[in-house]
């Protein structure tokens, strides 16, 4: 016993040696980085941010005029920078989106016509282009299938058009007469196009005709095969019909569910639209490491925002021309290292993407379609939103919330911690909390990374009242926290780059 006390003492002390001299070896290195961190300065980040956002970009809305200024001038700060390109040799990584416009919508009903945003509507995003011609329509209750209900039971409804009243009838759960379930129900019955009786309906004519006859951009996906699905209002019901829409038309002793019946009567639907195509982009400044070139560690935020909307310039100086500032200088401090002969072990990718504000589609793409390895990508630090001050901490601004710091890896936090020793903030872990109701670890771009297993740290300074309003402009940032926090970022990935070995991946939380 004595021996296997003294071996497992002697084994302690060799973990403990390592532990200090790894720790160590990472002062080492955070003193090396020092100078050049100096260089990220609030009238530096201050330059940048007065351009991006600025009026002249229009508020970046993904896949316009003032996003593709945006790359542009980001591209220029790259390679004045010294940076190289750094998706396959081109700045930019460009993917395809759509917008939807309607160019005719109408169901004619023997002679007369109904118009879409007067008489009907359709979602242009789910529905497809398309004609039909038919002589009769079939009456399905509520064309529910759930549960005991199901009121295609014993019908051939196959190739046909088919109309059903909105909502449930009593003493059936609400939630069984959703749009979607009406729709799962009449794809499952092979139903060519799908009426709604909607009593909500005469509010269509309200809704602005420009906007409801276009969707707004979406990233292409596998084809919907539902049918289209057309809320129609009561008076267009009972042209159908051929009878007024009242409680006579259906039979209370079924649970109030009408007994189903054809109607003899000629419909014409036509709807057409145009797609048009979009091309917005990622872009990427590299650059090479030295002994482990291979492995990759990114730097990343959006630098999209919302655009001009009734007038109006959301201009996104926090979210998140903060981070795209903060990049464009965290790259510069490295490439000024790199000249000075202290570049990076492992390559670095800065990465500012598009679309995030539309869904982290840019993101999204890119984790689709890599330009580096994924099994080489060693992590992303994340910046959105790092600007300002939140409500909770307007007492005590020296603050920063990191976001996913511990999911993946258990050397991430003790990473960032020791980086912090240098910018000395509270690092606040509140929504690091699996059951936070904000979720903000699923709500940027890093998420992308940390759903394949990349250890991720998402930098943030919370929301506050000018959280996508016209108000998040440039005159309310807090230039100095920026900076700092900034450094912050570059300290962590100083280290990640430059360590001896490369961060495990030892944990599970995505």
């Amino acid at each position: 016993m004595k021996f296997v006390r003294v071996v497992a003492m002697n084994v302690f002390c060799l973990i403990i040696a390592a532990s200090c001299n790894g720790q160590q070896a990472d002062s080492t290195l955070l003193k090396q980085a020092i100078p050049y961190a100096a260089g990220i300065t609030p009238a530096a980040i201050r330059s940048k941010l007065e351009v991006i956002a600025g009026p002249q970009m229009e508020g970046r809305e993904t896949a316009t005029r003032g996003q593709q200024k945006a790359a542009d001038y980001i591209v220029r700060q790259f390679r004045e920078a010294g940076l190289q390109p750094g998706a396959n040799g081109q700045w930019e990584q460009f993917y395809e989106m759509y917008a939807d416009t309607l160019l005719a919508g109408i169901i004619r009903v023997r002679d007369k016509n109904y118009y879409f945003g007067q008489d009907f509507i359709t979602d242009l995003y789910d529905s497809q282009a398309e004609t039909i011609d038919a002589d009769h329509i079939q009456y399905v209750g509520y064309g529910l299938h759930s549960g005991r209900f199901n009121d295609y039971a014993g019908l051939d409804v196959k190739g046909k058009v088919v109309l059903v009243r909105e909502g449930v009838p009593g003493g059936v759960p609400r939630e069984w007469g959703n749009s979607y379930n009406k729709l799962a129900a009449a794809r499952e019955a092979g139903v060519k196009a799908l009426l709604v009786i909607s009593p909500h309906a005469k509010n269509y004519s309200l809704l602005s005709k420009e906007r409801i006859r276009r969707t707004g951009i979406y990233m292409p996906g596998e084809k919907s095969t539902a049918p289209n699905m057309y809320f129609i209002t009561p008076a267009m019901a009972a042209d159908l019909l051929g009878k007024p829409y009242d409680d006579s038309l259906f039979d209370n002793r079924n649970k109030n569910l009408r007994i189903p019946v054809h109607v003899r009567v000629p419909i014409h639907i036509q709807l057409d639209k145009k797609s048009n195509v979009y091309r917005p982009s990622n872009i990427l400044g590299y650059l090479a490491g030295t002994d482990k070139k291979e492995e990759v560690v990114f730097v990343t935020a959006h630098y999209d925002h919302l655009g001009i909307s009734d007038g109006q310039l959301y201009p996104g100086a926090d979210d998140d021309g903060s981070g795209t500032s903060a990049v464009i200088e965290i790259a510069t401090a490295f490439a000024k290292a790199k000249a000075a002969g202290h570049g990076p072990r492992r390559s670095m990718v800065f990465m500012l993407f598009s679309g995030e504000e539309k869904g982290l589609l840019g993101s999204g793409y890119y984790i689709s379609h890599p330009v580096y390895p994924l099994s080489n990508s060693v992590a992303d630090l994340n910046i959105d939103m790092i600007g300002r001050i939140d409500p909770a901490h307007e007492r005590d601004t020296n603050y920063i919330y990191i976001i996913g710091d511990n999911k993946l890896s258990s050397e991430l936090r003790p990473l960032n911690e020791m980086a912090n020793g240098l910018t000395r903030f509270k690092l606040d872990y509140k929504y690091n909390d699996p059951n936070d109701p904000e979720d903000f670890y699923r709500r940027s771009d890093h998420y992308k990374f940390a759903q394949r297993g990349i250890p991720v740290i998402f930098y943030f300074n919370g929301t506050h009242a000018d959280y996508h309003q016209p108000g998040d402009t440039v005159d309310k940032i807090n230039f100095s926290l920026l900076a700092r926090r900034a450094q912050l970022v570059y300290y962590t990935a100083w280290l990640i780059a430059n360590r001896d070995d490369r961060l495990s991946v030892d944990r599970d939380e995505r």
